[in-house]
């Protein structure tokens, strides 16, 4: 019987388009494992399996934790965020989001010295630095996007104006800085898994899983509010309360990503862009564990090949970024606008 002939509605509407997601759901699940064990197993001198392999993978666990991590946060605030703009090209990394995080840091070691920005890496200095990007993205995307003259384009613009400003802050401060300051600081500067400390886990681990769970059981709220903001309310649903308690969760996730292992600009938009096309559907409690999958599987293959096979794992962020920024140029060219 053709497809066409056992069509209904639903995210999935078709046996094949259901037959196609759970085949991808599959890949991307197989490569995650392998990936992640090839990271705790690659290189590791014990036989597989013994007392003295596990010791050894043990180690290696933090850095698959900390990808966990920033694949969850990364991949659903991306996709609930360009959600409530309705817009499938901005995301809060390039809003300047990020441009906090790096002010922090120059700013750190610009006032104290190198004593400064090891005095910034204890748990409540982890904490705070979450609260204050929280707190800074909360009012620029709440008085942007829920003022009287909400607009797309002049939210893209103030954010951009706000990220060049920090920038340039920051560069400004990082000129003033001895040689050997600025090699400190442009380690911490780099999105690295290396930058994150396991005593930040406690706290990151349970503020991404409960901002994306969150996120996941208002899947249905977002779909809704993916048809507009006139369309939302005359459904039953507040749009302006549903936006707001969006982009709390979205600032939580990118703040805790970001002030985990530094920023990683197109890493969401990356992501976001690959999982509506491998999920295919508008449903978000779909397109979410998509997302989440394909981050994982990136940032893991990445690091794996990158790590073991060319011996360059410090480039790993800057070739994501790279092939994250192309396949940006290549949406806004293929689309024409923003």
């Amino acid at each position: 019987m053709p497809d066409a002939a056992v069509r209904h509605a639903g995210a999935l509407p078709t046996p094949r388009a259901r037959r196609r997601y759970v085949i991808v759901i599959s890949i991307l699940i197989v490569l995650s494992i392998v990936f992640a064990f090839g990271l705790l197993a690659w290189d590791n001198p014990m036989p597989v399996g013994s007392d003295g392999f596990w010791r050894i993978a043990q180690l290696r666990v933090t850095n698959v934790t900390v990808i966990a991590v920033v694949a969850v946060a990364q991949a659903v605030a991306t996709v609930a965020f360009q959600t409530v703009t309705n817009n499938r090209i901005i995301t809060p990394s390039i809003m300047g989001f990020e441009s906090l995080y790096r002010v922090v840091q120059t700013g750190s070691v610009y006032l104290f010295g190198v004593t400064g920005l090891i005095a910034i890496q204890g748990l409540w200095q982890f904490g705070l630095q979450i609260v204050i990007m929280v707190a800074l993205a909360m009012l620029l995307y709440g008085w942007l996007l829920t003022g009287r003259y909400a607009n797309l384009q002049i939210m893209l613009l103030v954010g951009i104006i706000i990220g060049g400003g920090l920038g340039a802050i920051a560069t400004f401060m990082q000129r003033l800085l001895t040689p050997s300051e600025f090699d400190v600081l442009a380690a911490r500067l780099f999105g690295n898994v290396s930058n994150a400390d396991a005593g930040y886990l406690p706290l990151a681990i349970p503020l991404c899983a409960a901002a994306a769970a969150l996120l996941w059981m208002r899947s249905r709220r977002l779909n809704v509010m993916a048809l507009g903001a006139d369309t939302a309310n005359s459904l039953g649903v507040n749009h302006r309360r549903e936006l707001l308690i969006t982009l709390f969760l979205v600032a939580v996730l990118m703040a805790t990503s970001t002030a985990l292992v530094g920023p990683m600009t197109f890493l969401g938009f990356l992501v976001a862009t690959l999982a509506y096309q491998f999920a295919d559907t508008y449903d978000h409690r779909l397109v979410f564990p998509v997302a989440v999958l394909t981050a994982f599987t990136i940032l893991t293959g990445a690091y794996f090949v990158m790590r073991h096979i060319f011996s360059a794992q410090g480039v790993v962020s800057i070739l994501i970024e790279f092939v994250g920024g192309v396949v940006f140029l290549i949406v806004i060219l293929r689309k024409g606008r923003l």
